[in-house]
């Protein structure tokens, strides 16, 4: 079986220290998985962005540090990214306002990702945009992306 090529949003990482919310484990169970080498993870410049701008250094380091503990690829950016992600904010799948969050499924899209893992409900993890992403992918020659939690993954082999 071949091996899923995710890509890890932002609020991945933040639940990765967060024992107090829904799917903690479920996280934590995924990062171990990435450990022992069931899925190619990656994440992007856009995600390091992110993560860099959290308030709390002792959590904002932590949280950077898991790209190297686990050996997380990261994307960088690219025109194909930026174009498909204004495309996104055409369609009216992802709001203007929301440019990291286009780029985020923009960036795994380019990239021929298999997945993106978000708890981002707002305007990634939503209907709309796991009905549409896949729509406009084609439209603009890129294959579909789907976008779930850690649960809809972890334990894909069994």
């Amino acid at each position: 079986m071949k091996k899923m090529n995710i890509y890890l949003e932002t609020t991945v990482f933040n639940r990765y220290f967060e024992p107090e919310r829904d799917s903690y484990s479920e996280t934590r169970l995924l990062f171990e998985e990435i450990a022992a080498g069931k899925y190619e993870a990656y994440t992007s410049v856009y995600v390091i962005e992110e993560l860099s701008n959290t308030a709390d250094a002792l959590k904002r380091n932590d949280m950077l540090e898991l790209i190297s503990r686990y050996n997380i690829g990261i994307l960088d950016k690219s025109a194909q990214a930026m174009a498909l992600a204004d495309q996104y904010a055409r369609l009216g799948i992802i709001s203007e306002a929301h440019t990291l969050d286009r780029l985020h499924v923009a960036c795994a899209s380019a990239n021929g990702l298999d997945a993106i893992i978000s708890f981002n409900f707002s305007h990634i993890n939503r209907l709309k945009t796991k009905i549409m992403i896949p729509y406009a992918n084609k439209i603009y020659g890129y294959e579909p992306v789907s976008i779930c939690v850690p649960l809809e993954v972890i334990g894909n082999d069994e």
